[in-house]
């Protein structure tokens, strides 16, 4: 049976490095030009010189973010002819402080706005026309001058459960006392409320270097979106996917938004044209309830919507970060209400568990919310 575990083992490390190797192959080809049809582009589209005038995305230099920019392109061609032409899209990749500082959590650093802005600067001094983020990096408020107004239809929200060898499928079936790597206090949380004894210890970095620190041993498991990785073709790294009731997801995740500025009207016409309805009211409904509760990165937050035969079912959640306290909410009610929906949920919820909570909360010092060192 050693033998066994041996090769299964030796078959999971393997599916990581070549899961790896394929993906920084694959966003290197995703520099490819653009393929280019003949004919000129509407006058909207024309410089005053009469050349084209690219439209200009914003994205992160990760291979997840730079997967979603290269998606955003694809989107736009495919629904604007004009958008086919050579040097119609431009794809600008800047680094952020969230990209450039791994060995701290997100919250010891100042929580969300981390991977948004150097895009939000670029954006208002004119250097890129549209920004591609995901949505749960998103905070709730948006600098003054731009407009989150376009989500793409969202992928599967839920969390992929990755164990080292991939002989466990479920949180339950954890030994007492296995390590996992995360980053999130919202997973934390509810890993921990599950079982106490298991340790989080803080796994930053992107898709790949999480998983070649899950390949060389300094984890036992770990969790990610299996929206990230489903879009990177890596979705067959999970062990296994969690249900709502497993792992709660966090607010907008699985969802793509694309920010421009809000004078803007070419940029507008665009990614209008690209925004899927059920998408949005769900994303607008779940940061409702985020904005409501005031939530941050020392708070573990989870919230979701989806929309089942034409209403809007929300499902919320927030909990201490050793999971020893957990407050939840559920309701439902008319798309058109989204907002509404996920603010009361907020509201219910803040008032549920009482203003002792929000302040132990603060409180706390990072060290004591995270617990543990740095991996």
């Amino acid at each position: 049976s050693n033998q066994t575990s041996n090769t299964t083992t030796k078959k999971a490390k393997m599916k990581f490095s070549s899961a790896i190797s394929l993906l920084l192959v694959g966003s290197a080809a995703a520099f490819a030009p653009a393929p280019t049809s003949q004919g000129r582009g509407t006058a909207l589209y024309m410089a005053e010189s009469g050349e084209i005038k690219p439209l200009r995305i914003g994205t992160r230099g990760s291979p997840l973010a730079l997967a979603q920019a290269y998606e955003t392109r694809e989107r736009l061609m495919e629904k604007f002819p004009e958008m086919n032409e050579e040097g119609a899209i431009e794809i600008c990749v800047m680094k952020t402080q969230g990209d450039m500082i791994l060995d701290k959590s997100l919250m010891e650093l100042g929580g969300k706005g981390l991977f948004t802005k150097e895009l939000d600067t670029a954006l208002l001094g004119d250097e890129v026309d549209i920004c591609v983020h995901s949505m749960k990096d998103v905070p709730t408020w948006l600098p003054e001058g731009t407009v989150l107004p376009c989500n793409f239809p969202r992928e599967d929200t839920n969390d992929a459960f990755i164990y080292k060898d991939g002989s466990v499928k479920r949180i339950e079936d954890l030994p007492d006392g296995s390590v996992i790597g995360t980053a999130s206090l919202r997973r934390q949380a509810q890993l921990m409320a599950k079982n106490p004894t298991l340790q989080c210890v803080n796994f930053r970095g992107n898709v790949q270097t999480r998983l070649r620190k899950l390949d060389d041993g300094v984890v036992d498991a770990t969790l990610l979106a299996i929206a990230g990785l489903k879009r990177m073709d890596m979705d067959d790294c999970a062990t296994s996917v969690l249900d709502w009731d497993e792992m709660l997801p966090a607010v907008a995740q699985g969802a793509i938004g694309v920010q421009c500025r809000s004078d803007d009207e070419r940029s507008l016409k665009y990614i209008l044209g690209l925004n899927h309805p059920d998408t949005h009211a769900c994303v607008n409904c779940e940061r409702a309830f985020l904005e409501a509760l005031d939530g941050n990165c020392k708070t573990p937050i989870a919230g979701q919507a989806r929309i089942i035969d034409g209403k809007i079912h929300f499902r919320g959640l927030i909990a201490m970060p050793d999971g020893s306290l957990k407050y939840e909410t559920e309701a439902e009610g008319e798309v058109d209400d989204a907002v509404e929906i996920g603010k009361k949920a907020g509201e219910e919820l803040k008032a549920q568990a009482g203003d002792k909570f929000f302040e132990m909360m603060v409180e706390m010092s990072p060290q004591q919310v995270q617990g543990q060192l740095t991996k």
